[in-house]
């Protein structure tokens, strides 16, 4: 009698201590979705302010890339003060909102992906203080061709309408039946390769750059959180050095999304980056544009990684993100 109330005691605390591990689990899963929701709209705020606030130099930049005319400052002054005189001050901001309909998912999708990323690299590293170096451009490299490979449509469109006047696509939703009606579905995808191949560059080098950086500053410091000043150089620096290890692919990729509005003959990668450099030479040509991205580069993506830090810092902080 004594033996079997022991053995039941025995079963009933395996049991309670059971549900409670469970219980326990459920609620780790709980927070790891909630954090996963605070990147995913952190990122898209990123996204969003960063983009808007550059988006006159951006489409300034794509109507030079997709031209043969040659780039300087002067040119640039005159296309936007130009664009500003005959269409009116929001016309500088046209196609912002194919722009917004790309980037917030985009940034969305890049962020919380690159925080899974990392994630998964510091379980597979676990017995290291910290992962390798290369892990870091890894992580980066995969978050940008996840979210290219998740928004590229809105991308090729969001060129189309930079480049066009508004009589031509009234609208994104236009542009889009537009581009299927008379010229197909798969235009959509043109240009996907030279942007695949230009992201894994890009987002590796600016992710890696960025958080190479605060871990320097950490280390210099004992450990201190960088403050927002330091968040917008080392973006700034992040996005410099980006731009600059990809821009000849994103050259040829704005000549391929374009080549239905252009006229260009734009049907592969070296097809295109030799009709470039025959016609307006490797400086010229493949990187039209590069001074101004230097400014615009630099500026978006410091404002986009500060952004994310500090709206990810405050989610993270709220009650509803919390362990309840």
């Amino acid at each position: 009698m004594i033996e079997s109330s022991r053995e039941s005691a025995s079963v009933k605390a395996i049991q309670d201590r059971t549900a409670t591990l469970e219980e326990e689990e459920e609620i780790r899963r709980q927070h790891e979705r909630r954090k996963v929701v605070a990147n995913l709209a952190a990122g898209a705020i990123a996204g969003a302010i960063a983009k808007t606030t550059v988006a006159p130099l951006d489409r300034t930049k794509i109507m030079f890339q997709v031209s043969h005319n040659r780039f300087s400052a002067k040119e640039a002054y005159k296309v936007i003060f130009r664009t500003y005189k005959n269409e009116g001050f929001f016309s500088l901001w046209r196609g912002n909102s194919a722009t917004m309909a790309r980037v917030i998912p985009y940034a969305a999708i890049q962020f919380a992906s690159h925080e899974q990323y990392k994630k998964m690299f510091r379980t597979s590293y676990k017995k290291l203080k910290s992962p390798p170096p290369y892990t870091r451009f890894l992580a980066g490299s995969m978050a940008g061709v996840t979210a290219s490979c998740c928004t590229y449509p809105l991308d090729m469109v969001r060129a189309r309408m930079a480049v066009t006047k508004k009589a031509k696509y009234s609208s994104l939703p236009d542009c889009f039946a537009h581009i299927i009606k008379e010229e197909g579905g798969l235009t959509l995808y043109r240009g996907f390769t030279p942007t695949i191949l230009g992201v894994i560059p890009y987002a590796g080098t600016s992710f890696f750059t960025y958080e190479t950086l605060k871990i320097l500053l950490a280390d210099f410091t004992g450990g201190k959180e960088p403050n927002p000043i330091h968040r917008l150089i080392f973006g700034m620096l992040a996005g410099l050095f980006g731009q600059s290890a990809s821009y000849p692919l994103d050259v040829i990729r704005r000549r391929m999304q374009t080549e239905g509005v252009t006229g260009n003959p734009c049907s592969s990668i070296l097809g295109t980056a030799r009709m470039i450099i025959k016609e307006e030479g490797v400086r010229r040509g493949l990187y039209k544009g590069l001074s101004m991205n230097w400014v615009k580069g630099p500026i978006a993506v410091g404002i986009s990684f500060t952004t994310f830090d500090l709206t990810q810092r405050t989610l993270h902080r709220l009650a509803m993100f919390k362990d309840t």
